[in-house]
């Protein structure tokens, strides 16, 4: 099959098979690549989709932004079951199967001590988020709460006095909310080997419901997993009004450095 060069990814060699039936960007089934002492990760995908001026009108493309990280991360999923990859960008393409030789042979030294690093890890992603309903909630359903039902404010006054009791509710809320996130994230970093702190989400580009007030991603040895999310699951219910997401197990992203190759 003809075509340009798409690179999922970069591992050393691996005697396990890959999912029968896995298909990768554009349809086509990954392959492995080898040279010297690295493998990389590829397929066949069109000219006409994925040569540098069709990238960047498919970048502008959502539905097929979409698509393709998904086929992307289903091939990266796949490697991670089965041995260490070290991930490359989104749409990271070359002409030829002698071009992803030639970025292999280049970035040779920076893949080995990266791998070296990753060998035998994967990624857990938490998050916290503050859920001010449920805070509310669980408020109300407090006995002495449950007798009184707010009272309509029937003055400016009374208005104000009832807004600055909210405010210095929320603010409180927001208070216990990183002080928990700041002692979970401390806690899961013990049991990791490395740790990422990312900006936090903005709910309306990540539809995720809450204040994101913890995004982080933790490197942690296949075989110390279990005990980490055991960690994460026993703080779930620590606090009313927060919420704990956990995510993974993923190839490493988060700890790939700077070795994202770059298409040629």
């Amino acid at each position: 099959m003809t075509g340009l060069r798409y690179v999922y990814a970069v591992c050393r060699p691996f005697d396990a098979a890959l999912q029968a039936q896995l298909t990768g960007v554009a349809g086509d089934p990954p392959r492995l690549l080898p040279h010297g002492d690295l493998v990389a990760v590829v397929s066949h995908v069109p000219e006409a989709d994925f040569s540098e001026e069709a990238l960047r009108a498919h970048l502008e493309d959502l539905d097929w932004l979409t698509a393709t990280a998904r086929a992307h991360q289903q091939v990266v999923d796949a490697l991670t079951a089965v041995t260490t990859p070290l991930p490359l960008r989104l749409a990271t393409v070359f002409r030829d199967d002698s071009g992803v030789r030639v970025m292999l042979e280049e970035r040779e030294a920076a893949f080995r001590r990266t791998l070296e690093r990753l060998e035998g890890r994967v990624e857990w992603g938490v998050k916290v988020y503050v859920e001010a309903e449920s805070a509310q909630r669980a408020k109300s359903e407090r006995p002495e709460a449950s007798q009184r039902p707010a009272a309509k404010p029937v003055s400016g006054r009374d208005y104000l006095r009832q807004r600055r009791q909210q405010t210095r509710a929320d603010d409180d809320l927001w208070s216990r909310a990183e002080g928990f996130a700041t002692g979970l994230h401390a806690r899961l970093s013990e049991r990791a080997d490395d740790a990422r702190l990312h900006a936090p989400q903005n709910p309306r580009l990540s539809g995720a419901a809450g204040r994101n007030v913890l995004n982080a991603a933790y490197l942690v040895p296949r075989d110390a997993s279990e005990e980490f999310v055991e960690t994460v699951d026993r703080t779930k219910d620590d606090a009313p009004g927060i919420r704990v997401e956990l995510t993974g197990p993923w190839a490493a992203y988060s700890f790939a450095g700077e070795t994202e190759g770059e298409g040629s």
